[in-house]
């Protein structure tokens, strides 16, 4: 019996990730161009199956780069994420806000965002229709963080949207998935404490 070498392996292994990379980005490309077409992001996701999560960094891959980045920053510090979400139900499959990949700052101090005004986000933030966000509206506000927390796909994204003093004013009461959340919470523990107060 002839044996294989790690070599071969290594090369059978480098072909199908080389291939399979190919096929994607042909696939996000195509998706850009139907998109680009009138194509909405709903409708996309509508007729291919996929998740909101893969439409979106189909059409705007620097998310997709920015969520491989995160991770492997996360799994080289040591982050792993939690066996059993509090969300899930034993038995049963994660839901898909505990898969989604998240962004979190590294510094609270760094969410300078604007706090007075009318914002308009971007569209790979806010896809509702309705990305413009009157800062004076407190629950305006808060349906912004959500949007915020939940999209963003680059800590720039925080920096330039958050502003510090209004997102510990209103995270006790904000919406988020439980594994958003707990993200943001083990990285922050006064954001933590808020939450405890809370309830």
């Amino acid at each position: 019996m002839e044996l294989f070498t790690e070599d071969e392996l290594d090369q059978v292994i480098t072909g199908y990730e080389t291939s399979k990379n190919a096929a994607l980005r042909r696939r996000d490309e195509r998706l850009r161009d139907f998109h680009a077409h009138g194509w909405r992001p709903v409708d996309l996701q509508r007729v291919t199956g996929y998740s909101r999560e893969t439409i979106r960094q189909a059409l705007h891959p620097e998310v997709r780069q920015a969520a491989n980045t995160s991770r492997r920053k996360d799994i080289s510090a040591g982050v792993k994420p939690a066996a059993e979400p509090a969300t899930n139900v034993p038995g049963r499959p994660a839901g898909y806000g505990d898969r989604k990949p998240y962004v979190v700052a590294e510094r609270l101090d760094d969410l300078r965002g604007p706090t007075e005004g009318t914002v308009n986000l971007a569209q790979h933030l806010d896809w509702s229709g309705k990305a413009s966000y009157d800062l004076g509206k407190p629950a305006r506000v808060a349906s912004m963080y959500r949007a915020i927390l939940n999209e963003a796909s680059s800590p720039d994204d925080l920096h330039h949207w958050i502003d510090r003093r209004l997102l510990v004013q209103l995270w006790p009461s904000l919406w988020l998935p439980a594994a958003l959340r707990r993200l943001w919470e083990s990285r922050f523990p006064e954001l933590a404490a808020l939450s405890a107060e809370a309830v």
